[in-house]
């Protein structure tokens, strides 16, 4: 049950939301019942609708409007989720399975850029998240440094291919921020909506960017995502990317 407070600056957000002219999933899906349904909930990680509505409340141009603060979100307040994520994904029911992964021949996929006239490089991507912690909207400082540790403790295990450098964005000279925006791997702090949910706090505690020494094998530690997992090199070589991928990613 949240708490008083919690609820008054729902009533005030809910008000805000049908005020505006706003045309984004949450606006359309978020009715009066469904508010009144799930306004007292909150996760096991003291989550509230507040958390997950914030963004498109204070956007009214999203498209979306809404962010997961932690897994169990999406089943606590799955009278908003699914509905949202069944008509963004043009009808993925919320009794739908994934398929299972098809790569396809990957050795038929050509260069798309064999001589390097257009195609600076490619990347293959995926977003992971650590079990026991929230997501952004809801990490506390403290949170972001213990899951940042937990992280180098595992890249300095890496050998062969993998081994590589952490680069944490906290305390970070310009030379090795130049040296990563030169190599196209330095990502920035997030975007209003980002900010909106509560995703940007603590900036830049805990982030950092790893990458392997022949800078092909890429992560992203609390970017957007909890992980962010690439794999990249030169070119147009689309199918040697998705190669190494399964190799880095361990698929």
């Amino acid at each position: 049950m949240v708490d008083a407070a919690v609820l008054e600056k729902l009533e005030a957000a809910f008000k805000k939301l049908q005020g505006t002219e706003s045309k984004s999933l949450l606006k359309k899906y978020l009715s009066q019942e469904v508010f009144d349904k799930l306004k007292t909930k909150k996760t096991g990680f003291n989550s509230s609708l507040l958390d997950v509505i914030q963004s498109g409340v204070e956007n009214p141009d999203s498209g979306v409007g809404i962010y997961a603060p932690d897994a169990e979100s999406y089943s606590t307040f799955s009278d908003l989720f699914d509905p949202i994520i069944e008509d963004y994904h043009g009808g993925f029911k919320k009794d739908a399975k994934h398929p299972n992964k098809d790569w396809g021949d990957v050795d038929t996929l050509p260069n798309v850029d064999p001589t390097g006239e257009y195609v600076i490089s490619t990347r293959v991507r995926c977003g992971r998240s650590m079990e026991g912690y929230p997501f952004n909207p809801c990490l506390t400082e403290a949170q972001y440094k213990e899951m940042e540790e937990k992280l180098k403790a595992t890249l300095d295990g890496f050998q062969g291919d993998l081994k590589g450098s952490y680069y944490p964005l906290a305390g970070m000279t310009k030379e090795v921020q130049q040296k990563l925006i030169d190599d196209h791997f330095l990502f920035k702090e997030g975007d209003r909506f980002l900010q909106a949910a509560n995703a940007c706090r603590f900036w830049p505690t805990g982030r950092g960017i790893f990458h392997n020494d022949a800078k092909t094998f890429l992560i992203w530690c609390n970017e957007e995502d909890h992980l962010r997992l690439i794999s990249m090199q030169p070119g147009g070589d689309l199918g040697q990317v998705i190669q190494n991928s399964w190799i880095y990613f361990g698929l």
